[in-house]
């Protein structure tokens, strides 16, 4: 009898699969007319989703320029992958966005996103936009040509009922939770000891792209992350924080080890901490903080205390920054242990999140 393991089932062809409508009908609703999204609409979209980030009771606020990011990025068609529903003043009342990104190698993923501004809701309004949002998605996911899984997905905040009812009654199932968590950096941040020829360095543009590299390696048997293409990895930059961010880098690594950061030479990367500053989020929070975006260690250098070393230079600057706390998003299931890592340098909960997603 052979032991071979089983291989997974052939997938149908992705046309197939996502059953992509060939029109996607405009919402219906009495009072709005629907167009698509321009930049000329960001100031008046941010409004909008101030007011719902408000009245939801979310964690967070939404800046201006976050807001405007939605419409950047060369793979967005702007015309095809967006929608807003305006009233008889051309003030929106609704929107949504569908995203998808150019690296997806194993799966390929759309994200949709959209809100209805708290007076036009009970209307049918968030059930046609998302609908609209999901039509949209099974479209651009058949059009990406890749015959791989597909996932179309969607974030909301625990504890956000409407929101989930909403996606549940469209299909969409929750199936990964994340949580965010703070630590009080008025209490002492531990001092790490690299060796081997590792030191903690400032983020830096010329470090940039080896950065991505080691991301890309780092994530690579993360669930749910796909290669940053150049293009990705630069994208939504609106609140990084260079000031606050800082790489461990390997200059006795020999050749061939990893790639370096550039190629006339450089230390290689070895792991990674970008941060973000959100200052509209601080009044809502009512403390300060840094964000940890992202962290990451290469697959080869794990086991070297270098996660440690990155968190303790973070929260380092954080605190030379002036602000009270730190704080990060970790998914629930994460299987390298970074959740008894966060925990042993005081790392709490304070709320979270989940996704929801159609797996095609």
């Amino acid at each position: 009898m052979s032991t071979e393991p089983s291989s997974p089932p052939a997938l149908a062809p992705i046309a197939e699969r996502v059953a992509a409508p060939a029109h996607l009908p405009l919402p219906e609703v009495d009072g709005l007319v629907w167009r698509s999204l321009t930049l000329a609409d960001a100031p008046a979209l941010f409004a909008l989703t101030a007011a719902v980030e408000e009245h939801d009771r979310h964690p967070f606020r939404t800046s201006l320029e976050e807001t405007e990011e939605m419409f950047e990025g060369e793979w967005r068609d702007l015309a095809r992958d967006t929608l807003v529903g305006l009233d008889v003043d051309g003030e929106p009342r609704a929107y949504a966005s569908v995203d998808t990104r150019p690296g997806d190698a194993s799966v390929v993923r759309a994200f949709v996103q959209g809100a209805v501004h708290p007076r036009w809701r009970g209307r049918g309004v968030g059930r046609q936009v998302l609908a609209w949002s999901t039509g949209r998605a099974r479209q651009l996911l058949a059009a990406s040509g890749k015959e791989l899984p597909a996932r179309i997905a969607g974030y909301v905040q625990d504890g956000d009922a409407p929101e989930c009812r909403l996606f549940e009654a469209a299909g969409y199932t929750a199936n990964r939770y994340y949580s965010t968590l703070r630590r009080d950096l008025s209490l002492p941040v531990p001092e790490v000891a690299l060796g081997d020829g590792l030191r903690v360095v400032p983020w830096s543009p010329e470090l940039d792209e080896a950065t991505r590299l080691a991301h890309n390696d780092a994530f690579r048997d993360h669930w749910g992350s796909e290669p940053a293409t150049p293009e990705s990895w630069v994208h939504g930059r609106s609140m990084f924080a260079p000031e606050w961010s800082v790489l461990v880098v390997d200059d006795a690594a020999p050749d061939g080890v990893a790639p370096r950061a550039s190629t006339g030479g450089g230390p290689v990367v070895a792991g990674y901490l970008l941060s973000g500053r959100y200052e509209q989020d601080w009044p809502v929070a009512g403390y300060s903080s840094g964000y940890t975006e992202t962290l990451g260690v290469r697959r080869e250098y794990r086991g070297r205390r270098i996660a440690l070393a990155l968190l303790s230079a973070g929260m380092t600057a954080y605190q030379a920054g002036g602000v009270e706390f730190a704080e990060l998003d970790v998914d629930t299931e994460n299987p390298s242990g970074a959740h008894g890592l966060y925990a042993s340098l005081g790392y709490e909960k304070k709320d979270g999140s989940r996704m929801y997603s159609i797996e095609l």
